[in-house]
């Protein structure tokens, strides 16, 4: 069951009146307390896949909109990547104009339901908030996430208008934000947009990542359908670098140029022994097997994962928060999480942590794991650890973690969860001749999204080697206006690269 009708209807129904909106005062706007959403109890929600997070209503919506200040120098508007005008759409809001207001959200962010969800305005637009600076900020997220609620819920959204064709084809390699958003915006610009999607649903680590009770699948399939009534045509179980590659779609598939979106899914390992005993597992194979293959639902779906009593996972960022509370819901007795330096450290979203706490999760600090250790069958059965302390601040300005001599230790589990980190998947890298990547895997781009060959142009986790799904949304639409400009000045140099899909692609869609 998904949590969305919960969410539908906190953000209020088709027909209810708007509450009548009052003038106040400055110093009075001050006075307001900061709202938070209702949640399901923690009791309830370990034992469901339901989001936890109910939304806003519409009183408490308008109530946080009341707070804006409407600053001369909108901050909160500049520390936003994609530049949302967050005084405007809230102003819209306080006004009672919901379509207005959600439209206005949509000029600079396609994806406002999926990005009111899981977007770390925490870090960004509302730690900006001049309100922030003596109370508590406005809850940003919160007010956008009931506004694409609201809007779902009456069925009002209407595409936005989309310029006359331009005559020329853009490929677009995998679905997840990034290429959602690029594809949206050259879909409006005039360009034909065909995204090609290697697994068998649309939307990337939007459905095979972030789990159930924080972003919906449903959500995620209604975005994907604002972006194809938009013209964007998907085409699923198709793997670049294998069923077709890039030279193939600027060549025989006649596209004009190619926006690289494939994010980074491959997973790091700790290089300790036992990492291949049975029980181990990554992050990115927990969660693809319980977000997209439904494992959770296993015998009704036919993909089994077996967690065992006991369940420890190692990491400390927003991947390893999603994979131990997944693993929360799915069953054990007990559910840690190991991270090799102090809460103060870790870069988790504060939501995440404090809702992984409420839930029962264990945290232990200051712990690394040395070795993983396996019973004569060859099933995890022990983890191995040493504790840390912490030494002088690395290069991202965090204290390196610093072993303690002959503090080593062992915990009894039957599951290992490595939740360390990834990195892209080598295989359009490998594939596509004369495209310069980093050391690191990731494709070499300039500020403007373009790769070392034109027409290549790429964003997001496969040239960042990890991000935000913000980050990756402000890629594409970058890339998109480099885009646009690259073919731009084709046609006014008399080329016209992309003016022609071959008939076979055609067929093909």
């Amino acid at each position: 069951m998904s949590g969305n009708g919960q969410n539908m209807k906190a953000a209020g129904g088709k027909g209810q009146k708007r509450p009548k909106v009052i003038a106040l005062k400055p110093k009075d706007r001050m006075k307001i307390p900061r709202h938070l959403p209702d949640e399901q109890d923690p009791k309830e929600r370990i034992t469901n896949f339901c989001e936890v997070s109910e939304g806003f209503n519409i009183e408490k919506a308008l109530e946080e909109a009341t707070r804006c200040l409407e600053c001369n120098d909108p901050v909160c508007m500049k520390a936003c990547p994609v530049n949302v005008d967050i005084p405007a759409f809230i102003q819209l809001l306080y006004q009672g104009d919901y379509e207005g207001a959600i439209r206005k959200i949509r000029e600079s962010n396609y994806l406002p339901a999926i990005c009111g969800r899981v977007c770390p305005q925490e870090n960004l637009c509302e730690n900006s908030c001049i309100v922030g600076k003596k109370l508590e900020p406005l809850a940003i997220g919160k007010m956008e996430r009931f506004l694409a609620d609201y809007e779902a819920r009456n069925d009002s959204f209407t595409p936005p208008p989309v310029a006359e064709s331009k005559g020329q084809s853009v490929a677009v390699v995998g679905s997840g934000p990034g290429g959602l958003t690029v594809a949206a915006e050259l879909a409006q610009m005039g360009y034909d947009v065909t995204i090609f999607e290697a697994l068998h649903e649309a939307g990337g680590v939007l459905k095979y990542g972030i789990p159930e009770f924080r972003l919906p699948k449903q959500i995620v399939d209604e975005e994907v359908d604002r972006v194809k009534a938009l013209g964007v045509k998907i085409e699923t179980n198709v793997i670049i670098g294998r069923t077709l590659t890039i030279d193939e779609l600027l060549g025989e598939m006649g596209f004009g140029a190619v926006y690289i979106g494939t994010g980074a899914g491959s997973p790091r390992f700790l290089n300790i022994p036992g990492e291949n005993l049975s029980g181990v597992y990554s992050a990115s194979e927990l969660l693809t097997r319980v977000n997209l293959m439904k494992a959770y639902k296993f015998p009704e779906f036919d993909t089994p994962l077996k967690l065992g009593e006991k369940v420890v996972v190692l990491g400390g960022g927003d991947v390893a928060m999603d994979a131990v509370r997944t693993s929360k819901r799915l069953g054990p007795d007990q559910t840690l999480l190991l991270y090799r330096r102090s809460r103060e450290e870790m870069p988790a979203r504060i939501e995440e942590v404090h809702h992984a706490e409420e839930e029962g999760i264990e945290f232990h600090f200051l712990t690394s794991p040395v070795a993983i250790h396996g019973d004569e069958s060859g099933w995890v059965k022990a983890i191995e650890c040493e504790k840390m302390e912490l030494g002088e601040p690395d290069e991202q300005g965090r204290r390196r973690p610093i072993p303690v001599e002959g503090s080593n230790f062992t915990i009894e589990t039957d599951t290992v969860v490595v939740a360390i980190g990834q990195s892209p998947n080598p295989i359009i890298q490998q594939t596509t001749p004369g495209l310069e990547t980093t050391k690191w895997g990731t494709i070499t781009v300039d500020k403007t999204g373009a790769t070392s060959r034109p027409g290549i142009f790429a964003g997001g986790d496969i040239s960042r080697g990890g991000a935000t799904v913000i980050q990756a949304v402000a890629d594409g639409k970058q890339a998109s206006r480099s885009i646009d400009a690259y073919l731009t000045r084709l046609r006014q140099e008399g080329a016209n690269p992309g003016s022609k899909v071959t008939e076979s692609h055609k067929n093909r869609a």
